[in-house]
This record gives structure tokens, sequence and C-alpha cells, in this order.
């Protein structure tokens, strides 16, 4: 664990000592993220983050005492839920759906380079989505496994308009509000707001929400 400093605060959880600290040491290795705390499971997570107030939870999910699914679940009742990141392995769908069904941000394999770590935890941290490339068209093909699901996201993506596309075309690539504002050329107050829209057409709970939607339609193809 170092240091408390200005950079991107961390707590992160595993219940190998070992995981924990090869965690740590690749996020504390670069000079705007800081790890505050390590967890070995669930409760001292949830213990962490409202001593620490992190800007991002790291978090296995296969833990004992409590799993992290059910650490992210009571983490969304606190009134400024922390972005939740979660660990995972390839061949582990069983954790994608209950992960999603709680409002995760993201899911990075643990088997992953360390610049993919890195860059799932800031684009997480600012507001983005993180699906990794390998976990995605598994999780986008039980979404779509209902011969309905293609014909009505499709009918739900009529409801937005061509500006709100383009928004929605950011958000599958994990960008933020802000580098959403960039790109399109307008306020991160426009975006928030488009976002807001843009969800509330889809009936989306969430970004990774609204994201599975427009693969459902047919909008964007996942990779491999």
């Amino acid at each position: 664990m170092s240091a408390p400093g200005n950079g991107l605060r961390v707590v992160l959880a595993d219940d190998q000592a070992m995981v924990r600290s090869g965690l740590a040491l690749v996020l504390s290795s670069e000079p705007d993220i800081d790890v505050v705390a390590e967890c070995a499971d669930g409760r001292e997570l949830v213990r962490a983050v409202g001593e620490y107030r992190p800007d991002l939870v790291l978090t296995d999910v296969r833990m004992p005492a409590m799993d992290g699914i059910e650490a992210a679940r009571q983490l969304r009742r606190l009134s400024e839920a922390p972005p939740i990141l979660v660990l995972t392995t390839f061949d582990d769908d069983e954790v994608l759906w209950p992960a999603l069904a709680v409002g995760v941000e993201g899911f990075v394999l643990k088997d992953s380079p360390a610049e993919s770590l890195v860059a799932a935890a800031r684009a997480v941290a600012r507001g983005g989505t993180w699906l990794d490339p390998r976990v995605l068209p598994r999780v986008v093909a039980r979404a779509v496994s209902s011969p309905v699901a293609a014909p009505a996201a499709a009918q739900t993506m009529a409801r937005l308009t061509p500006r709100e596309r383009e928004v929605l075309d950011s958000i599958c690539l994990g960008a933020s509000n802000a580098e959403i504002a960039g790109t399109l050329r307008t306020t991160k107050r426009t975006v928030k707001s488009q976002v807001s829209s843009i969800l509330q057409k889809l009936g989306a709970r969430d970004r990774a929400a609204a994201i599975i939607t427009a693969y459902e339609a047919g909008w964007r193809r996942p990779p491999g």
C-alpha cells in the first residue's frame, strides 16, 4: 500500500496475498495512481471504502467471508459510491451476469498485461466503462440469445437522436464524459445530459447496459 497522494486513489481486494501485491505494484508504479488500501475479502473492502473514500475499487469476485458481488452490492448503497472494476478469468462466465446486475463499471481479465489493467483503472475512474475485448463477445452472445432481443433492441435504438448515437458510440469505446465532450466539441454538462437521455430512452440502468443494447441491436459488432 502506498501513502495517499494526489493521484487516483484505489482500494483493491483479492484473497490471494501475492495477487494483491502484484496488482498494487502495477498500479502504484504509475505516477498518477495511489493504492490506499489492500483487502483480503469483501468485508474488508467495504470498510476500507468507507474509511478512504477512493476514486476506484478494483476487486476479485471469489473471496471468503464476503465475495466481490455482495461487496459491490453494499457499496452501491453509499451516497457517493466509487466506480467498481471487477477482476475475472476468461472462462468464469458465472461472474459476468451477477456483476452486471449489481451495476459494476467494468471487467478486466486477471491475465491482462499491466498496461491494460492501468488503462482499465483510469477509464473506469474517469467515469467510462471497460469491458475486456475477450469477455465482451460472450456477454453479448448471452444477451442476444433470445430471438426477440435483437428486434427489440433495434426498435429501442431508433429512439436516439443522431447526436445521442454519436455519444453512445463513444460510450461503447469506453470514453468518459470529458473525453466525449472533447471529441464532439461540446461541454461536459451537455454530454452528461445526453448520457442521461440515452439511458432513459434505452431503459438502461448504466453505461454497461447501454453498450449491451447497442450490440444486441447489431449496431456494433463485438471484437473477436
